[in-house]
């Protein structure tokens, strides 16, 4: 298909979508397994119908995949001339699997040091700017808006006791 680009167009930025929808890890486990077997080498280890099984996650073959699916940016920009790789609702997946387990330990054994533990405690140590979300939030700026109507008879969700300024 680049081929057939690159004759119409032969300088033309090509985009591709590294989409959630396809199966990464099966697929680049396929491929090594087919590969593998062209070559001859001995497959009596693996089932190629259940290579998602989890327990081939440290195999020679998953890491091989591994290995594949690490430089298929850098590959398809030499190779095939991408100019630009994007990754479509990584945000919707990344979300939805921190909140899933964050629920499963919030709601079990666990309990409130799911979220600690699990979440606010390595925002800190990874200094992500999240941690202070009254100010992303703009609760600063209410503060600021109410003392400007109301002077020091504000109610503010800032000021010296708000939980923001724990985290300085």
């Amino acid at each position: 298909m680049v081929s057939r680009i690159r004759e119409r167009v032969p300088t033309a930025k090509l985009v591709y979508n590294n989409s959630p929808s396809f199966n990464w890890t099966l697929n680049f486990r396929q491929q090594v397994f087919d590969a593998w077997e062209t070559e001859g080498r001995d497959l009596s280890n693996y089932e190629r119908a259940n290579l998602m099984a989890a327990s081939y996650d440290e195999s020679e073959l998953a890491q091989a995949a591994d290995d594949r699916v690490r430089s298929f940016q850098r590959d398809a920009a030499r190779e095939a001339g991408v100019f630009h790789h994007l990754i479509t609702l990584p945000t919707y997946h990344t979300a939805a699997l921190s909140t899933d387990n964050l629920a499963k330990g919030y709601f079990g054994d666990e309990g409130m040091l799911a979220y600690v533990a699990g979440v606010q405690r390595r925002e800190i140590r990874e200094q992500l700017a999240c941690v202070k979300h009254q100010d992303m939030a703009g609760s600063n700026m209410g503060d600021d808006h109410k003392s400007y109507f109301s002077g020091e008879a504000a109610l503010k969700a800032g000021g010296k006791d708000n939980t923001m300024n724990q985290f300085g």
